[in-house]
């Protein structure tokens, strides 16, 4: 079997596939797209980075490839539903660098803290400056972490080993769990308040795209500091600009933006503002953890079918997975489409499964499920083999039960999830052999298709609110593909699960809200 490196490796990670018994490797970096297209289907295996682009054009010349592998953790370069449809897996390595992106952290913290890059240039061009680089000690600051996985606990850690106090905010971890780190939970606004230094440790999503704006920054402490060693996209740049030039925050420091590299871009000409290019992993320590990791995922499945850190199939045996996969598909989306409709932290988990899926071990699929549930909020960062470890640590409790009998279904899923603001019911099957369907949300039942760009609205069940929603997506050109309705008689009302060829914008979003009849509309991707 052949592996293809298309990007920079460690030599250690290339070492593993040599000395792997009936495995050749190919290293061949910096390829166009058209020279990649044209060689992959020789491999059986990709082992990239963040440089190659694998597109659902390259995916689908890839004749023989298995596996793709990620040496780090983002798979913003990976095409995943068209690797899936191929039956490809894809691997990443969420451990590798952890301590790494959280040191460069603290690093940055204390760089800005006592102007260590601007004294630097100083001193080179022969000035002595200093009475102009006064800093900051860290010493009873207030820290504030946006964010409390494993990279934003490291940060904790070494932030009170400096003596500084540690505040968090992250809506998906129940406070006890935090509190039992000794960490503080705090609401988003308070630790804006309270905070000297801000520190980002979350993924980028939906939800937090330019989550740090111009409001954001309005309201964080006048004097405080920005750090941003997670994700591009988070930080909106043209507002962090006005914050830092008008004097309302101290400093800021950002090791990622929302276009790499940046360019020449306005925050460059301040002063008080630092920035590296992307070393949050970038150790010899954490390439060589990375490339060790992706290698061995590899040369384990390839060689023994062993499947570890996938984020798109879970870790079961081939044959089981033919039967269960279908479930695999609907149980993991039923997750996704749960948190997003929740609004608060999620506390418990129950899964029920009856009929005949009781009569296989649907271990796999509750860490499916799992795995949806904690996407949305993590993204890469979560897959089917540390989706339970994930919860666990979050504090989430998981409850799985059978029923063998299903009184109007050969199987039904249903899957009751509490968090600190209320609980959802959320009940699916299969149709046919292969074709999920979600068949209730709370009181409402429907016959959906879980798949793509989704409005769930929640209306008044009167004529014309269904036709005032399509005249505006129609105005905006915004296609409708699918439509289930989900009615509650006694009450007037329904749900309507709408499905269109493109994403809807917040705006448009606002204007269905605002019909009369219509109690909430929200966007799901599913």
């Amino acid at each position: 079997m052949k592996v293809l490196v298309s990007d920079p490796l460690s030599e250690v990670g290339v070492k593993i596939f040599q000395e792997a018994p009936d495995i050749d490797v190919d290293v061949k970096t910096g390829l166009a797209p058209e020279e990649l297209k044209g060689i992959i289907a020789q491999y059986d295996a990709l082992v990239i980075r963040s440089a190659t682009k694998v597109t659902a054009e390259i995916i689908e010349a890839a004749d023989n490839l298995k596996v793709i592998g990620r040496a780090g953790i983002g798979l913003d370069n990976v095409d995943i539903p068209a690797a899936s449809k191929r039956g490809i897996v894809v691997m990443n390595t969420p451990e590798g660098n952890t301590i790494t992106t959280a040191e460069h952290t603290i690093a940055m913290i204390m760089a800005v803290s006592r102007n260590i890059p601007q004294a630097t240039a100083s001193l080179k061009e022969g000035k002595w400056e200093k009475k102009k680089l006064k800093g900051h000690e860290l010493f009873n600051k207030t820290l504030g972490l946006v964010g409390a996985g494993h990279i934003g606990r490291i940060v904790a850690d070494r932030a009170k080993a400096l003596k500084m106090n540690v505040i968090v905010y992250d809506p998906y971890i129940k406070p006890e769990a935090l509190e039992k780190l000794d960490l503080e939970p705090v609401s988003f606004e308070d630790l804006l308040q309270r905070a000297d230094y801000v520190t980002i440790h979350t993924p980028k999503t939906d939800e937090t795209a330019n989550m740090f704006n111009k409001e954001v920054f309005a309201k964080m402490k006048k004097g405080a500091t920005l750090i941003n060693c997670a994700r591009g996209g988070i930080v909106n740049e043209d507002d962090l600009y006005d914050a830092l030039s008008s004097g309302h925050l101290a400093g800021a420091a950002l090791d990622v933006f929302s276009t790499e590299p940046p360019g020449k871009i306005k925050l460059m000409e301040l002063s008080n503002f630092i920035c590296t290019p992307h070393l949050g992993a970038s150790t010899e320590e954490a390439q060589d953890n990375v490339a060790r990791d992706v290698a061995d995922q590899i040369v384990a499945y390839l060689l023994h079918g062993s499947v570890k850190n996938a984020v798109n199939v879970p870790s079961i045996s081939s044959e089981l997975m033919a039967i269960l996969r279908p479930y695999a598909t609907l149980v993991e989306r039923m997750g996704a489409l749960h948190t997003q409709l929740a609004d608060s932290a999620i506390l418990e988990v129950q899964i029920n499964y009856m009929g005949t899926v009781t009569e296989y071990d649907v271990t796999p699929l509750t860490t499916a499920m799992l795995k949806g549930l904690l996407t949305p909020i993590l993204k890469d960062d979560v897959n089917f083999v540390n989706a339970p470890y994930v919860a666990a640590d979050r504090g989430i409790k998981v409850v799985e039960s059978k029923t063998k009998t299903s009184e109007n279904f050969a199987s039904l899923i249903m899957i009751k999830v509490k968090s600190l603001e209320g609980e959802n019911i959320v009940s699916g099957t299969i149709f046919g052999k292969t074709l999920p369907r979600i068949l209730r949300i709370n009181d409402f039942y429907l016959e959906a298709i879980p798949e793509g760009h989704i409005l769930l609205i929640h209306n008044e069940d009167r004529p014309g609110v269904i036709g005032r929603i399509a005249t505006i997506l129609g105005s905006h050109d915004i296609n409708i593909s699918r439509m289930h309705v989900g009615d509650e008689k006694e009450k007037k009302q329904n749900i309507i699960f709408l499905t269109t060829d493109t994403v809807v914008s917040d705006e448009i979003l606002d204007q269905v809200r605002g019909l009369e009849n219509v109690y909430s509309a929200r966007k799901i991707e599913l």
